[in-house]
């Protein structure tokens, strides 16, 4: 999630407020507030409290109740230290990455945080090794030391200048070594963590309160004092939330008509939109495994016929833009490599794809999509992709849906032919964008060796710091991606955050992985 070249600009605010009370202005507070907790609402509920097991958008919690050595203080777009004092490389190879860690570290219950503590969260990421979970991260990693309580040495099998931006992930999470096995993901519902805020109480899939951790030690400075998080099924009935004043600002599900209500100019409501450029991306998986969906004239005839600007205009209402490579734009080595080989949606060129590999039509296939992961439009997004392949009259399209957790469960045994996915960046870099897709073990649960990428291209921009100086490879490795055509990326979105007009800081609080720092959302007072 890193890009050195454009700095990833922070969030901007783009909202107005619709209406003032007369003789008032507003101002910031600059201490926390005494009204109650801040209520967020998201559609994106945790798939699990440990770690250990996730490389999703769990993410989000995790980034507020855990801490990690190093993480993004507000308007940096490198890693900063966090539980860490210092961090750095040692060698001139890029291979040995040492930390000092903050004197007096604790987890909220009062167990000391030490170096024998962060070994141990790292260590039990691979030897649990989740399928699809974070160890896919730390690939380029070969052990961890803890030579004294505060110093924790990392040596990696190769050359990785990324390695620090891995470390920033919420993956990286430091755990209690009493509390979480070394061998075996926890259970219980319950968290220990040192970050800025202690998790009080978890309803799955519902509710999460969450009450400032007095004990944390890091660069993070409380804007208020709890924070409630509410899990909602869909947008509709989160805006419907936000507009009764439950809840006091929106992240992650809003769906496009809601956005796009939200910022008429006519809307008397008193909420106001945030608006910022965002890096996730929204893509199609083919099985390997799959009869069908392992032929790549099969996956180069549905590229042909995907018409990205009919989804972003119909389904998203331009609140996102056609993707033709699955490095974004405004990273480093961003192409239309998509576009360039295959140009305009053309059904004669689809047949002719099928027709020279003698493939008979129509094709059966079946797409699944997760019903509450990626936003309320996912379903009509699917049903506009069916319209488009049956329009040409070589697809035949079966649609089916599972709601997160068991869609999980369902790709990494590989049981969808083709399925969707969408990526929140671990670090705004292109390396996150193609590196956890590809090798025997990645994020998606299905195997795609791609040795040129694996084994030279990755490793390659690896050795070089200047992210500036990776583009050729880049290049390169989403080439090989298109002629593959086992990813095919749709769309590129942004940020949008809806929130009550007397709440302020949601400008700065998405870190560069769009990811919220919870801490900086607060109340405005009047004078």
């Amino acid at each position: 999630m890193f890009n050195r070249n454009r700095g990833l600009r922070r969030m901007a605010a783009i909202a107005s407020i619709s209406s003032l009370v007369a003789g008032c202005g507003v101002l910031s507070s600059d201490t926390p507030d005494d009204e109650g907790p801040i209520v967020l609402g998201t559609t994106s509920p945790p798939s699990t409290l440990d770690p250990a097991a996730s490389w999703d958008s769990s993410w989000e919690l995790f980034r507020n109740i855990y801490q990690t050595l190093l993480a993004y203080p507000d308007g940096a777009t490198t890693p900063q230290p966090d539980a860490a004092e210092e961090c750095g490389f040692t060698d001139s190879s890029n291979q040995v990455y040492r930390c000092e860690l903050r004197e007096g570290l604790t987890f909220s219950n009062g167990d000391p945080l030490d170096a024998a503590a962060v070994k141990h969260s790292i260590d039990r990421i691979r030897t649990i090794e989740v399928n699809g979970g974070p160890a896919g991260l730390l690939s380029s990693l070969d052990r961890v030391q803890a030579p004294s309580d505060r110093e924790v040495v990392f040596h990696l099998n190769k050359a990785d200048a990324t390695f620090p931006f891995v470390l920033a992930t919420p993956a990286m999470s430091i755990v209690n070594p009493a509390e979480y096995p070394p061998d075996a993901l926890r259970k219980d519902g319950k968290v220990f963590g040192s970050g800025p805020y202690v998790l009080e109480s978890y309803q799955d899939g519902k509710k999460a309160e969450l009450v400032k951790n007095d004990r944390y030690k890091g660069f993070a400075e409380h804007q208020n004092d709890a924070v409630t998080v509410h899990y909602f099924a869909d947008s509709a009935s989160m805006v419907k939330a936000l507009r009764a004043k439950r809840i006091d600002i929106t992240y992650r599900g809003l769906a496009a008509g809601d956005i796009v209500a939200l910022q008429s100019k006519n809307s008397q409501e008193e909420i106001q939109i945030v608006e910022g450029s965002g890096t996730d991306i929204n893509y199609l998986v083919f099985n390997p495994n799959d009869p069908m969906a392992n032929k790549k004239p099969v996956r180069q005839a549905i590229a042909q016929l995907v018409d990205r600007a009919a989804i972003a205009h119909k389904v998203y209402k331009d609140t996102v833009v056609p993707l033709y490579s699955m490095v974004p734009k405004g990273l480093t080595g961003h192409t239309t490599a998509f576009f360039d080989d295959f140009g305009e949606p053309d059904a004669a060129k689809a047949r002719k794809i099928l027709t020279e590999a003698g493939i008979t039509t129509p094709v059966p296939l079946t797409f699944w999509y997760t019903t509450d992961r990626y936003g309320s439009e996912t379903g009509l997004q699917f049903k506009e992709i069916k319209r488009q392949l049956e329009e040409s009259g070589l697809f035949e399209i079966t649609l089916k849906s599972r709601p997160w957790k068991t869609y999980v469960t369902g790709y990494q045994k590989g049981e969808y032919p083709v399925f969707g996915r969408g990526w929140s960046p671990d670090f705004p870099d292109p390396d996150n964008f193609i590196a956890p897709f590809v090798g025997e073990q990645n994020a998606l649960g299905t195997p795609y060796p791609a040795t040129r990428i694996t084994s030279d291209l990755l490793p390659r921009s690896r050795r070089e710091s200047d992210r500036g100086n990776v583009v050729k490879e880049f290049e390169e490795a989403q080439e090989i991606l298109v002629k593959d055509a086992r990813l095919l990326p749709l769309w590129q979105g942004r940020q949008y955050v809806g929130a009550s007009e007397d709440i302020s800081g949601a400008e700065r609080a998405m870190d560069p992985s769009t990811i919220m720092m919870m801490w900086e959302l607060h109340r405005k007072t009047s004078w």
